[in-house]
């Protein structure tokens, strides 16, 4: 077997990011990617809330939460929210605690997903520290927890990162093909895609059928 390139952090191409990483980025620092701090992360979440296609969502599942920025504004607009990260750091330092209706759980995906069903899962910046057959199966059990008409939305970094397994467009182009998922919104900017999907009631239903607008009985 030919050995894989390597890339400047010394980890083979399309090889899961190893947990070390993760441990590393988390041992001296509270925010290591200062999601709290920069426009660019406000923006972004500003973008991504705007995205869903739901003014409020009953149960949500919001896996890789890191410090939980993103999860306290996922807060706002769900009965019930789930986030968790791979890193035990990440979790004890989730901003959440006046948030009686948040958990925030101490779990690796993919084998440890959680029981029960969801109308809304965010995978943000999540599945490119995985490998394509991990990713694809993170977005199988992330379908088949979607209540029927449910939301699923995938925003993840665009330019090359050594740490990461895969790129965007890789992740991203799983998701738009899987069978039964239909893509009701885009964003591409250059640095960051952001994809909403819908599992619709019935197979085969058009994205138009699908929109906010139709939704509420505008077209």
């Amino acid at each position: 077997m030919t050995t894989p390139p390597r890339p400047a952090g010394g980890r083979p191409t399309g090889a899961a990011t190893p947990a070390a990483y993760f441990a590393g980025m988390y041992a001296d620092r509270d925010d290591p990617w200062r999601l709290a701090e920069r426009w660019y992360e406000r923006r972004k979440y500003a973008l991504t809330l705007a995205a869903l296609p739901e003014p409020r969502y009953r149960s949500a599942f919001e896996p890789g939460c890191s410090v939980g920025v993103l999860s306290a504004l996922l807060a706002e607009r769900c009965d019930a929210l789930l986030a968790c990260d791979r890193e035990e750091r990440a979790v004890a330092r989730a901003r959440l605690a006046r948030a009686p209706h948040v958990r925030v759980e101490h779990r690796q995906l993919p084998d440890d997903w959680p029981d029960g069903a969801f109308d809304l899962v965010v995978l943000s910046e999540l599945l490119y520290y995985f490998t394509a057959d991990d990713a694809a199966d993170v977005l199988e059990r992330a379908v088949h927890a979607l209540e029927p008409g449910g939301t699923l939305l995938l925003v993840h970094w665009r330019r090359p990162v050594p740490d990461h397994a895969r790129s965007a467009e890789a992740v991203h182009g799983q998701a738009r093909a899987h069978p039964a998922l239909v893509r009701i919104a885009a964003h591409a900017e250059p640095d960051f895609l952001l994809d909403v999907f819908v599992r619709p009631d019935r197979p085969g239903t058009p994205a138009a059928d699908l929109s906010v607008a139709a939704a509420e009985g505008l077209t």
